[in-house]
Parts: C-alpha cells; sequence; structure tokens
C-alpha cells in the first residue's frame, strides 16, 4: 500500500510540474526586437538592408521587431517573410504521453530537442524546396496580443491541472487556422512546394508515429542514458538527429544523411563515403548530407575573440542554425546584426496539433517575431549545422567553410590559450594551415 501511495504522489506531482510549466511558458510578452537601419541582417546566408525610404511609415505591429527610429525601409519585408517561412518548433501540451513516463508535455526540459528539430528541418527545406523558397502566408500570421494571453493564463492553468488530476485531456488544434491555399496555386510547381511544406512539418508531429517528432527522439535518446523530463545538451541531440535520419525509412528521405564530426573534426573522406554510400544500391546519385559539429566556443562563458568566427559561419548559404542558447536555455540561432545573434525561442508552449489530419493548421509552426540576444550572453556549448547536396557541393563548401574558418588562426593566443576549435579536412584548403593531410585551425 505504502508504494501505490507514494507512487500516485509522484503521479501528482508530475501532473502538477506540468501544469505549472504549460502555464509558465505560455504567459507571452508582446515585446518589439529592435533592428539598426544602419547595419545589415544576415539570415541563414541572406543579406538583408534596412534603409531610410519615408521616416513617416511604421513598420507593422504584427511583424514584432521595429527598425531604429520606427522607419520601415529597404527590404524588410522580404527579411520578415524569410525569417517567418523557417520552420518553428516550440514546447507542446496534451501531446499522446511519452512512453515509460506520465509527461503529456516537454515543458521545462523539452528545448534543445526542439532547437535541433528546427535546424533539421532547415535542412529538410533546403533539400526539398531550396533557400529561395518562401511560405507564401508568411506575412499573415499575426503576433498574439499581451492582453489575449494574459487574460487567459489563468483560465489556461487551472483547466490544464484540472484535465490532469481527472486525465481527461482532449487532444486540441488552434482554433485560429489558415484558409485552405493548394487552390489557389498556380502552377505545380507551386502546389508541390507546399506539399512538401506540409510533409515537412507532419514529420516533426508530436506522436509516436512522427519520424522526427520528440517521441522518436527521445527513443533514439535512451541509447545515450537520457529519457523523457532530462535536459539534452547540443552535443547529445547532434548524434540523436543522425540516428533519427538513418532509421527513417520514408521513401523521400534515403537522399540524405547525416555527419557528426569527431572532435571537432570533420573528415572529408568520412563524409564523402556516406553521401556515395547510395551508389552501390539503386540509387544513382550521391547523397545529400547535414554536416554537424559540436564545439566549444571557451570555457566556462563564451570567449568574444569568437563572434567574427560565429557571424561567418551564419553568412554561409550552407549554414543551416546553430544549436544553442543561454545557460540552460536552448535557442536556434539562425543569424545576426552587429553583435547580436538572431534566433528562434521553443520556449512557448502551444497545444498539440494533430499532424495526421488533412490540412492541419500551420500557422503555430512559423514565427513572426525574430528575437535578438547578445553574443555575450551565448553558452560556449553548441552545434553548428551545415548542408550540402551532393560530393560537389560538399568540396565547395568544405574550401568557403574552411575559408572562413582561417579567421580563428588569427585570434589572440593569449585569451584562448585553454580552448581550441579546430576543424580537419582531408584536402589540402589552406597551404599555411595543412598538418599531416590535414586542414587543422588551432587558435
Amino acid at each position: 500500500m505504502e508504494a501505490t501511495g507514494t507512487d500516485e504522489v509522484d503521479k501528482l506531482k508530475t501532473k502538477f510540474i506540468s501544469a505549472w510549466n504549460n502555464m509558465k511558458y505560455s504567459w507571452v510578452l508582446k515585446t518589439k526586437t529592435y533592428f539598426s537601419r544602419n547595419s545589415p541582417v544576415l539570415l541563414l546566408g541572406k543579406c538583408y538592408h534596412f534603409k531610410y525610404e519615408d521616416e513617416n511609415k511604421l513598420l507593422p505591429a504584427r511583424s514584432g521587431c521595429t527598425i531604429e527610429d520606427h522607419i520601415i525601409a529597404g527590404n524588410v519585408e522580404e527579411f520578415r517573410k524569410d525569417f517567418t517561412s523557417r520552420i518553428w518548433l516550440t514546447y507542446r501540451e496534451e501531446f499522446p504521453q511519452i512512453e515509460g513516463s506520465t509527461l503529456t508535455t516537454d515543458c521545462g526540459w523539452g528545448c534543445t530537442l526542439r532547437t535541433g528539430q528546427m535546424l533539421l528541418a532547415q535542412g529538410l527545406i533546403l533539400h526539398f524546396l531550396g533557400r529561395a523558397w518562401t511560405w507564401p502566408d508568411a506575412l499573415n500570421i499575426e503576433n498574439s496580443d499581451f492582453e489575449s494571453w494574459t487574460s487567459n493564463t489563468v483560465k489556461k492553468f487551472t483547466a490544464s491541472f484540472e484535465a490532469s488530476l481527472s486525465e481527461e485531456r482532449e487532444l486540441k488544434t488552434p482554433t485560429i487556422s489558415l484558409k485552405e491555399t493548394i487552390g489557389r496555386y498556380s502552377d505545380d510547381h507551386e502546389m508541390r512546394n507546399e506539399i512538401y511544406h506540409r510533409k515537412i512539418i507532419s514529420w516533426f508531429g508530436d506522436s509516436p508515429l512522427a519520424l522526427f517528432g520528440l517521441h522518436q527522439l527521445i527513443e533514439y535518446g535512451k541509447k545515450s542514458g537520457k529519457k523523457a523530463g532530462d535536459w539534452y545538451g547540443p552535443a547529445v541531440v547532434a548524434h540523436i538527429l543522425r540516428k533519427a535520419v538513418e532509421e527513417a525509412r520514408h521513401p523521400d528521405l534515403q537522399g540524405i544523411t547525416i555527419y557528426v564530426a569527431q572532435d571537432c573534426t570533420v573528415y572529408s573522406s568520412d563524409v564523402i563515403d556516406k553521401q556515395c554510400a547510395s551508389m552501390a544500391s539503386d540509387h544513382a546519385d550521391d547523397k545529400a548530407v547535414i554536416i554537424l559539429v559540436p564545439v566549444r566556443l571557451g570555457g566556462e562563458r563564451t570567449n568574444t575573440d569568437y563572434l567574427d568566427f560565429v557571424k561567418g559561419i551564419l553568412s554561409l548559404e550552407y549554414c543551416v542554425g546553430i544549436i544553442g542558447g543561454k545557460p540552460k536555455q536552448s535557442y536556434y540561432f539562425a543569424g545576426f546584426q552587429d553583435d547580436s545573434l538572431i534566433y528562434m525561442d521553443p520556449h512557448y508552449c502551444q497545444s498539440f496539433v494533430d499532424v495526421s489530419i488533412k490540412d492541419f493548421p500551420l500557422e503555430t509552426f512559423h514565427c513572426p517575431s525574430p528575437k535578438k540576444m547578445s553574443f555575450r550572453k551565448m553558452d560556449p556549448s553548441c552545434t553548428i549545422g551545415f548542408y550540402c547536396r551532393n560530393v560537389q557541393d560538399f568540396k565547395r563548401a568544405s574550401e568557403e567553410i574552411t575559408k572562413n574558418l582561417v579567421l580563428i588562426c588569427s585570434i589572440t593566443r593569449s585569451s584562448v590559450s585553454q580552448q581550441r576549435i579546430h576543424v580537419s579536412m582531408k584536402t589540402p584548403l589552406s597551404a599555411h594551415c595543412v598538418r599531416s593531410r590535414r586542414t587543422t585551425l588551432v587558435p
């Protein structure tokens, strides 16, 4: 009887904590992110300039970002559309229970898994849709008003907790949904893009069957000693993503693989071997590859000397973002302006969406509000991602990446004497850094 009573207490604690986290991460303040009109903005290899046009024009409030002096200018709308088109994956509540636990939400612990999902989603967007793709409805999404969220937060907490106690949770989808868009597309290419857009999002659904959903990622994480409710680091998530892609049996995913760097070292022969593995099978073409490089940009704190390195990486067209964040808070870094990083934040609890339903609503998978954070606040532990479509693309990317990484060779040795980053490739890309047939960059 005592054991039974203890189990019931533990279950009650778990449900209370879940309900509290659902309330905590649903409390959204309507804050604006300010962008300078004097500095370019880089977003995953694309550069945007916000120049002066008309100081009587204001940036629409729904955009969630504001230009200094409240001036809209240049290609602000293009930036907004590009940013909002990236797939946003956040905390969710009321999804099917995770096997081996009583959890039906990842609030408070799943942020790094979510940022890993966002990075992989961007790689799949490049693979199936290309970097130039943007979602036609991106500018139709509006921010939730502060008032609407604050007035509903207590009600949401109460309902969530009561549902936890009664174990009568209904699977809900957002009441706001975008209108059906397939019929509006003028040609087969646009329709194909929308089909793949939805398909990619569905692979990240919060159900046991979703290929890259939370349930599957947790299952792969068990081999690393992780379980639902644990906090996952960027390096562990890199290996979980690799396993998830390797195990995916969907026909559309047989042309892509993931390579995780060993000790910050990318061996080109190993990458090419993974890309060419399909040549021995029924696939005539070499595979695309997503390269994940877990790194540490300092000791206890990020060394600011690595700022140019991070900027250089996010400026590359091959970059699919960085799994990083602040200590114990993971963010998906996708760009920068000056010395601030632009990111998407997974710490926002949204209701479960059943992606198996035809024409499921898309707006909760796209973020209309870019956020910025000083580079100085960045946690030194992160994972950098690159996408290469084929072997030739990888060779070109290797050259560009290495040229960018050579910047590290000029970092003051005295300030980073206890830290190192080295990316090694078995190709002589930079003669002055070649050691034993490898390009090694060691500050």
